[in-house]
């Protein structure tokens, strides 16, 4: 029971994932792109942080992918 528990809490994770990721997205957007300003500022070079329309799509995916992987396992132990 403790195993299903812990896939449980990893596929609502995954959901939140999915439900929040423009959030998620842009909060570790605002991050990096001042991290690139102050590396950039002491003369090492960094390439430019990714778009914002493209790390919203990189975390629904990761999110997506936690909820399908975290299903099938549920599937598996339920068997």
């Amino acid at each position: 029971m403790g195993r299903m528990a812990i896939e449980i809490a990893r596929l609502c994770l995954g959901l939140l994932m999915v439900a929040f990721h423009q959030r998620i997205a842009d909060f570790v957007l605002e991050g990096e792109r001042s991290l690139v300003i102050a590396c950039r500022s002491r003369g090492l070079p960094l390439p430019a942080a990714l778009r914002t329309e493209t790390a919203h799509n990189l975390y629904l995916g990761i999110g997506m992918f936690i909820v399908l992987v975290e299903w099938l396992r549920l599937y598996q132990i339920g068997r």
